[in-house]
């Protein structure tokens, strides 16, 4: 057995970061079919494996987590962006974060958000009329904004803050995108995608900063604006996140700096994967009439056109397995990463202290290794009979042991109402002739808006 895996040869410096960044989603998948379980290529100066085995992913993320962190070899920007964030830091600053802001997505407070959920997703839907044209991910994005702001600021964005969010998300996201001439360039080199990345960092920060001024002073009772319903079911005092920051601000427990990268790592990845995952699941189920027309039926049977309640979300079986789906075929987190703290060894080769473990649920997902038909879109492979023997890291969107996604719950709970609430209204229909392309970041968007004509169910 060779003591490297196989893999791609790049070109000197950049090494198959040319490759990766002209179209990240077909390199891995080429590379995922031509090599096997563990694959070694460098992409620019990044030593790179990536592993594409359950096997192994579960041995990275579960049963041998301590043995790796989350990768010290990111950009600058990634860190002037979510700093000590949950997502980014490490160690007893993240046990003591992830500690922190645990009760705020406490199952018993997340709940309580179901109201809210639905009421925001009522008003985006009175300024729909049928035949409109929607951008939906656009629309998806900006509920999921306010959804975020309201459950875990305790707080509300004004038109003007929204549409200055927005604004400035795609600077942001261009920032992530892959780039190999990057790897080179200095982030203190004024070219125009740096001052725009700047730019569009300054007014997310600002908007944080006003948001926790307005709540100062009453995080030890009701926040202003909040409209989550019987906030204190977990407590005396309000359990949304900034409100849990701000009273260990008081403690001497928090800094300026935390509540800063905490409160934008929320505002950012509290929204965006969602955000993603409705857009997805509006395209397939576009391009799918019988598992729309199913959804619908599930709809119309379990809500009997009411609004849905958290305690219908149970019986909204067919509408989470849409979900499942779309996030195994368009995975909002395309790919992971972590480094190994000392060498290891997986699927049989040495891989060296401080390399760069690449977990790619993009092509492990999409892999006819663990799924039938993969490229297909079926609902149906989510019921209890087909999952049984699937291997558990086929399928990690929200990653897994212990720096799995904090909001799980929150998101899946989030997607089901809002689907339910707008399928009992509208089918949506994509207007182009041709699918999109997507493109990398932090996440993976689409690359062209997703234009969507809205039909009043009543009307067909």
């Amino acid at each position: 057995m060779s003591a490297t895996p196989p893999g791609p040869k790049g070109v000197p410096l950049f090494g198959a970061s040319r490759q990766y960044a002209r179209d990240p989603f077909s390199f891995l998948t080429a590379v995922a079919d031509a090599y096997g379980d563990v694959i070694h290529f460098d992409l620019g100066p990044l030593d790179t494996y990536m592993l594409t085995n359950p096997r192994d992913i579960e041995r990275v993320l579960v049963s041998e987590a301590s043995q790796f962190r989350k990768p010290q070899f990111q950009d600058q920007a990634i860190g002037d962006l979510l700093g000590d964030g949950l997502l980014m830091s490490e160690g007893e600053t993240w046990q003591t974060q992830r500690r922190l802001a645990q009760p705020a997505f406490d199952m018993r407070r997340i709940s309580t958000m179901a109201g809210m959920m639905t009421d925001r997703t009522e008003s985006m839907l009175t300024d729909w009329h049928d035949g409109d044209v929607v951008d939906i991910q656009l629309e998806m994005t900006r509920l999921t904004v306010e959804i975020i702001v309201d459950a875990m600021f305790g707080s509300d964005l004004d038109d003007d803050r929204i549409r200055r969010l927005q604004e400035h998300l795609e600077p942001l996201g261009a920032r992530f995108e892959p780039d190999p001439i990057r790897f080179l360039t200095p982030d203190w080199v004024p070219t125009r995608e740096n001052r725009e990345y700047k730019e569009a960092l300054s007014v997310l920060e600002d908007i944080i900063w006003d948001l926790v001024e307005e709540r100062r002073g009453t995080e030890y009772g009701p926040g202003p604006a909040s409209s989550v319903a019987d906030d204190s079911a977990v407590g005396d005092q309000p359990m949304d996140l900034l409100s849990i920051l701000l009273r260990a601000y008081d403690r001497g427990e928090q800094t300026d700096k935390n509540l800063r990268d905490e409160l934008m790592t929320m505002l950012l990845a509290g929204h965006d994967t969602t955000a993603l995952t409705l857009t997805y699941a509006w395209y397939l189920l576009s391009q799918h009439p019988e598992a729309e027309a199913k959804l619908h039926r599930e709809v119309d049977d379990v809500l009997g056109g009411r609004t849905p309640t958290f305690e219908d979300v149970r019986q909204l079986e067919y509408t989470e397995r849409v979900l499942n789906e779309a996030m195994r075929l368009y995975p909002p987190v395309y790919v992971m990463f972590r480094e190994p703290k000392v060498d290891v060894r997986l699927g049989g080769y040495r891989i060296p202290e401080g390399s760069a473990i690449m977990l790619p649920q993009w092509v492990v997902h999409r892999s006819e290794r663990w799924w039938d038909d993969p490229l297909e879109f079926d609902p149906d492979r989510w019921t209890p009979a087909r999952a049984a023997d699937r291997p558990s890291f086929a399928y990690f969107p929200f990653g897994g042991g212990p720096r799995h996604c904090i909001g799980k719950h929150l998101s899946l709970l989030e997607g089901r109402l809002i689907m339910g609430t707008v399928a009992q209204r509208y089918e949506l229909e994509y207007i182009r002739e041709e699918p999109f392309s997507l493109r990398g970041s932090l996440t993976m968007h689409p690359q062209e808006p997703i234009g969507m004509r809205l039909q009043a169910r009543e009307n067909r």
